[in-house]
């Protein structure tokens, strides 16, 4: 498993998290998430690609959230993402993002962490989210 690092080609030219050809899901707590993430990597993900973000990650890496300050102002629809990602890391949930850049790689994702209901998803393509929805176990 890989540390999560925020690189510049992870956010938009106005500086908000939209990390091209990634899967993020959100999990209800770490215990949740790190099965995820093991179900990831025992199905094929690289060790590598796959990433934990603690609730402290999302706030100040991903949320720009200093304190409980609220978080970077963004309009459109990455910014309503990093909202609820801000909203559910301070309920205290845990995030999962993999590398997953064609929709085979993201429909692998799905299979593999069928049992790990996670509360949200997204996956970032190019030019659009679309939002990930658990497979039925």
């Amino acid at each position: 498993m890989k540390t999560f690092e925020l690189i510049p080609k992870m956010v938009t030219m106005g500086g908000v998290f939209y990390p091209t050809g990634y899967a993020v899901m959100l999990f209800a707590d770490s215990a949740q998430a790190q099965q995820a993430a093991d179900a990831l990597e025992a199905n094929g993900f690289a060790g590598d690609t796959v990433m934990l973000l603690p609730p402290e990650t999302i706030l100040h890496d991903i949320g720009k959230v200093d304190g409980d300050s609220g978080g970077m102002p963004s309009v459109g629809t990455e910014g309503h993402t990093v909202n609820k990602y801000v909203a559910l890391a301070r309920q205290g949930h845990h995030g999962v993002m993999v590398h997953a850049p064609d929709d085979e790689d993201t429909q692998r994702v799905l299979s593999a962490v069928r049992g790990q209901r996670f509360v949200y998803g997204q996956k970032y393509h190019m030019l659009a989210m679309e939002d990930l929805e658990p497979v039925a176990s």
